[in-house]
């Protein structure tokens, strides 16, 4: 039976019912920012280069985990061979609800799922990856686990998590500008999340945990552009969880923080912004 008989056939064991219910923090209105101004300004140009590696093993089933509002799956989806089934997965059903109308073709399935705990049956995917979501995962080593378990023997799981904040011109600028901006409490959520998850040592070690073989570790950068400062300013501030830090120190003062960083962004990167950023690219093999 293919994946896609087995989606259509809500019965089949190799879909257990998702055990929850889970309320992820993105709402519609962040996620539609997110679409609307992070992606492009810095999903999109990694999307591209996951698919070409993801392309490397030619894989026939992929499982996308964390997959937001789509960056990934529209690349892969432009990239594998058309017959490829992948399966797009988020614990916020508002990114799904953003992303999905975009990426509508054949073989191409949204799912709700939680990544600690997927409702796959074992050895189903010949790929499973992940584009800067693992920094995310409260467990990594059982996320890391999951992907494992779905994988077929010897499949692949291919993810991205960001290079230290230092490293990443954009985030670095907006989270020095906020630290001026709230000198008693900054707002440490792109350090605490995001861009807190690039040590290779203990990224290698949680995977080998995890039951991988061949892991490795290397690092992609790449540059960023923007057609405005303002857009990257929008894009962190209101496309991002860092809404939530902000509108709780500074209620109803965001277009005015939104302005400032947008001016701090463009003294330092132009009125067309562009800077450098830094990733690494995990990748491991199921035994």
């Amino acid at each position: 039976m293919t994946i896609s008989a087995d989606i259509e056939d809500n019965a089949h064991a190799a879909f257990a019912r998702s055990p929850f219910d889970a309320r992820s923090p993105f709402d519609e209105s962040v996620a539609g920012l997110y679409q609307a101004l992070l992606v492009p300004i810095l999903f999109e140009p990694y999307a591209a280069e996951m698919a070409i590696l993801a392309d490397r093993s030619k894989p026939g089933s992929v499982l996308e985990v964390a997959a937001g509002t789509g960056a990934l799956t529209r690349a892969l989806r432009g990239t594998l061979d058309p017959p490829t089934e992948i399966v797009a997965t988020d614990l916020s059903q508002a990114m799904i609800d953003v992303g999905a109308p975009s990426v509508t073709m054949s073989r191409t399935h949204w799912m709700h799922a939680d990544a600690q705990n997927l409702p796959f049956a074992p050895e189903m995917f010949d790929l499973v990856i992940c584009q800067f979501g693992a920094m995310f995962f409260p467990d990594k080593v059982k996320a890391y686990g999951e992907a494992e378990r779905v994988l077929r023997s010897k499949g692949r799981f291919l993810f991205s998590t960001w290079d230290s904040i230092e490293a990443n011109d954009f985030a670095r600028c907006v989270d020095d500008c906020l630290a001026n901006l709230f000198p008693s409490n900054p707002p440490d959520f792109l350090r605490r999340l995001p861009y807190s998850y690039f040590d290779p040592g203990p990224i290698k070690a949680q995977m080998s945990s995890a039951g991988f073989k061949a892991v490795t570790c290397d690092r992609l950068e790449l540059t960023s552009v923007a057609a405005s400062a303002h857009d990257v300013a929008a894009a962190f501030c209101q496309g991002t969880l860092l809404r939530g830090e902000i509108e709780w120190r500074a209620p109803e003062r965001m277009s005015e923080i939104v302005d400032a960083v947008a001016e701090r962004l463009e003294a330092r990167h132009g009125a067309c912004p562009s800077g450098s950023m830094s990733a690494l690219v995990v990748a491991g093999r199921a035994a």
